[in-house]
């Protein structure tokens, strides 16, 4: 729940500073004056939340080791973890495509007749496929599996976004990995960057 309450409040105060900014850029300061104000107030209430989570998660041991396991990969940081916690209980339980078909990156065909269309990801659990787009963004330049599948698939041709949803289908197949065999993060020695 307290996941769940985090993400709105996030989206409202980035809405409420580009409507600030606006203000400024306007010249409208009694307005601005209203909407800094209510940007305090949120930015208030997000300490207080992510705060709360904090505490929450300290509480439980399974959580506490749930969440060290999480961050011990590079790019995986506390919001992330924080999401996949609570918005992915099955990671370590399910299959890889079954998982990635559950969070939305799985592929899906766009074929009629002879006719065949681009292939698309859609549907799943949504605050999981952002968490995991932010890791794999901060992944494609900090964890050396994912920044050398990364530029191996640009080097291929990929389009970059192609690119960075097949990092975090990658990216989740480690993860389960990873549970499934109760192990944290080991940087291969073999992985190389490539320029």
């Amino acid at each position: 729940a307290l996941v769940s309450r985090r993400t709105p409040l996030v989206e409202m105060l980035t809405a409420e500073r580009l409507r600030l900014q606006q203000a400024q850029q306007q010249r409208r300061s009694a307005i601005a004056v209203d909407l800094q104000a209510h940007i305090n107030w949120l930015e208030k209430r997000l300490a207080k939340c992510e705060d709360d989570l904090s505490k929450l998660l300290r509480s439980s041991p399974v959580w506490r080791e749930t969440d060290q396991r999480l961050r011990s990969v590079p790019g995986v940081g506390p919001i992330t973890s924080l999401v996949l916690i609570a918005e992915l209980p099955e990671l370590g339980h399910l299959a890889n495509k079954q998982l990635v078909a559950l969070c939305g990156l799985a592929p899906h065909a766009r074929d009629s007749g002879k006719w065949h269309g681009k292939r698309t990801t859609r549907g799943g659990r949504a605050r999981v496929r952002t968490a995991l787009y932010m890791a794999t963004l901060v992944a494609t330049k900090h964890n050396l599996v994912i920044k050398t599948f990364y530029l191996r698939l640009l080097r291929a041709g990929k389009e970059k976004k192609v690119a960075l949803t097949a990092c975090m289908r990658k990216l989740l197949v480690i993860l389960n990995a990873m549970f499934r065999n109760q192990t944290f993060w080991q940087q291969p020695s073999e992985a190389t960057p490539e320029a």
